[in-house]
């Protein structure tokens, strides 16, 4: 399963939400989650973010859903949105190295 999520975050957020973001990945560091594939980007306007996490099963997902710093990120980032997250699936067309582990 691939998707990708996509939100705006007010101005004076945005260095909060990426605290919340590398915390996370230091996490997913540590723990080396297998299945999982994640991938954080800010987009240009710099208040944008997109996520991209493909897993190769709900329990690979939930892997990621049930970090603490993934909780702690999840639980505040509406309050951090200028514009709501969007969650699309994705349906890979083709790929060059992108989700290999």
């Amino acid at each position: 399963m691939k998707r990708m999520v996509r939100y705006k975050v007010k101005a004076d957020r945005v260095e909060e939400n990426e605290r919340y973001i590398r915390q996370v990945y230091e996490e997913l560091q540590k723990l080396a989650p297998p299945g999982l594939r994640y991938a954080t980007f800010r987009l240009a306007d710099g208040l944008s973010f997109m996520h991209i996490v493909t897993h190769d099963s709900e329990e690979h997902r939930q892997a990621l859903l049930t970090l603490p710093a993934f909780k702690a990120f999840a639980a505040g980032v509406g309050e951090r949105c200028e514009e709501p997250a969007v969650t699309v699936e994705l349906t890979e067309i083709g790929s060059y190295g992108f989700f290999e582990s």
